[in-house]
């Protein structure tokens, strides 16, 4: 991801590891950049920060909000309360191999609801996803301005209305952002709201490659590459 992002080890968090099952309130890596404030240098610097996902404002009272704002609608993530000031000047690039979505079946569970079956969406040619996001800063007041829980950052993806390759599965599906845009949508000091609209697209269609996979996915304890292995369906369990 440095490689790609073309980030400074020096302006990178630890590395984690592997993660095939990140759920909301977890962390993962995020491409941000920064105005750097400590040298003569204003270029913004791009950044790889391992963010926790559930965004929480800025101005929140209760962190825990963060929990229930993890995807910001593009049609209106730049005029949400929650989201606008992020959007202006906190965009981000959050890089995935892929994501899932669930599709109803005819099988009942013991709910009376139908189940759902997992599906895994990534890119064709096996390439990092770069979704589009919002990420912003969390002060905590109870502790002191040098405690290391002084600061909490997080972050939201930004969703749109499916594609076909995924419109079968899902009605929504994450927005993402071309190479060609990445220099201007993570820029700081671009604040020109609808310019920054038009840098972020739903994946090209055809792009992506989808396949059923198991249903242990759906428990957060599970983790682990056997998770985004195809299966047919009638093995789902």
């Amino acid at each position: 991801m440095l490689e790609t992002f073309e980030i400074d080890p020096d302006r990178a968090d630890p590395e984690v590891p592997p993660d095939y099952n990140v759920a909301p309130t977890k962390t993962s890596p995020v491409v941000i950049a920064r105005t750097p404030k400590d040298t003569d240098d204003k270029q913004p610097q791009r950044q790889l920060r391992n963010l926790k996902w559930g965004l929480t404002p800025f101005w929140a009272k209760d962190p825990k909000i963060g929990s229930r704002m993890i995807n910001a609608r593009a049609e209106t993530v730049h005029e949400k309360p929650a989201y606008r000031q992020s959007f202006k000047s906190r965009r981000a690039i959050i890089p995935v191999s892929g994501f899932y979505e669930w599709f109803p079946t005819e099988e009942v569970g013991k709910t009376g609801k139908p189940l759902k079956q997992p599906y895994y969406i990534h890119p064709a040619g096996g390439d990092i996803l770069p979704l589009a996001g919002i990420f912003d800063f969390w002060r905590n007041p109870d502790v002191p301005e040098d405690d290391p829980d002084a600061w909490l950052v997080t972050f939201s993806v930004i969703t749109t209305n499916s594609t076909d390759d995924v419109g079968h599965i899902h009605d929504r599906m994450p927005m993402s952002v071309a190479e060609a845009n990445w220099a201007d949508w993570l820029d700081p000091t671009n604040t020109d709201v609808d310019y920054a609209r038009s840098l972020m697209a739903p994946p090209a269609p055809g792009s992506l490659d989808t396949y059923p996979v198991s249903k242990a996915v759906n428990n957060v304890r599970n983790n682990g590459e056997d998770l985004v292995k195809p299966i047919t369906t009638g093995d789902a369990h």
